[in-house]
């Protein structure tokens, strides 16, 4: 099967390839044409997956292609954009039907999952890497910046943590023969199949001071908002929401390293004036308080008492040893 019969067999006839609504002109032209409604700013992001560094080889390909798509839409629930659509740079070391058939299917279900369509992309051997860019759009000037934290603000996150980075081992297969546990399965679940927080993030326009998705983990994560605000984030550490499958799972402590700095949760964290709080809990978002903006730099880490507590790992970084 060559290039493009393989684009036209499984990506141009899958449901999410249907034009409409923003989507103008999709996959078969040179350039996909959106039509972005006036008064609103379109939201770019690109995220690459490769073989062996974000997913093992050989994996589930269905799983795989729900994993690509969704790790990528968080970043439009981070800006609080609505999503549009998305491209797929697909590199294969060979074009096998079966492999193919199950990560478009991954893919598409993800896609229908979030309203995205496939708007196109390109194919092309080499080592296995994923590559999607997406696309959203959101009224101009509400867009969820990492650069508008103040003083006073709540430190908030939207959902419990450390779930993906606590299935790594089972992921690795380094735990498999306990694989088939309820908790083992909640725990897969969050790491293959990740629900960007779109609705969540559209609702904090206006609200939240600054934003992002949780992606190499909590304190590092806190840490990009911290430097592009110029404040200090203060989270308390027996306020961090914890996935109690993880918990039973992985025992307390562990549990707390992969909610503090596993990473792969998918989850909003983001700054919040006191005085919106109660409104959105009333509307029933799923918010969780686990700190608070200071004046100064950096992330800080406190117990009960307040007191600083000393943090070894942060977060992923891909070029630290």
């Amino acid at each position: 099967m060559g290039e493009f019969e393989l684009i036209r067999h499984y990506f141009a006839a899958a449901a999410c390839a249907r034009v409409g609504g923003d989507v103008m002109l999709g996959i078969g032209d040179d350039c996909a044409l959106l039509a972005i409604p006036a008064g609103e700013q379109l939201a770019i992001s690109t995220d690459t997956l490769v073989a062996g560094v974000h997913f093992p080889d050989p994996c589930d390909p269905c799983l795989l292609g729900q994993r690509a798509l969704a790790v990528a839409t968080s970043d439009l629930a981070a800006m609080g954009a609505a999503p549009v659509g998305f491209t797929l740079a697909l590199s294969m070391p060979t074009a096998e039907p079966g492999w193919l058939e199950a990560f478009a299917r991954g893919l598409d279900a993800m896609a229908a999952n979030c309203a995205m369509r496939l708007i196109g992309g390109d194919t092309t051997r080499g080592p296995l890497s994923i590559t999607v860019t997406v696309f959203g759009r959101v009224p101009a000037g509400q867009a969820l910046l990492r650069s508008g934290a103040r003083a006073g603000d709540l430190l908030c996150v939207g959902g419990t943590l450390g779930a993906a980075a606590g299935a790594l081992p089972l992921v690795l297969d380094e735990r498999e023969s306990a694989s088939n546990s309820a908790d083992a399965q909640v725990l897969l679940d969050r790491y293959w199949s990740p629900q960007p927080q779109l609705t969540l993030g559209q609702a904090l326009r206006g609200k939240a001071t600054a934003a992002l998705d949780i992606s190499d983990g909590l304190l590092a994560d806190c840490g990009h908002i911290a430097a592009a605000s110029s404040v200090q984030l203060c989270i308390e550490q027996q306020r961090v929401p914890l996935s109690d499958a993880l918990v039973r799972w992985a025992g307390q402590d562990r549990a707390l390293q992969c909610g503090l700095s596993g990473g792969d949760d998918y989850v909003l964290v983001f700054t919040l004036p006191a005085g919106e709080l109660q409104g959105l809990l009333a509307a029933g978002w799923p918010i969780r308080v686990i700190g608070h903006v200071e004046a100064g730099e950096g992330v800080r880490l406190a117990d009960a008492g307040g007191n600083a507590v000393a943090v070894g790992l942060h977060g992923y970084n891909h070029f630290n040893a």
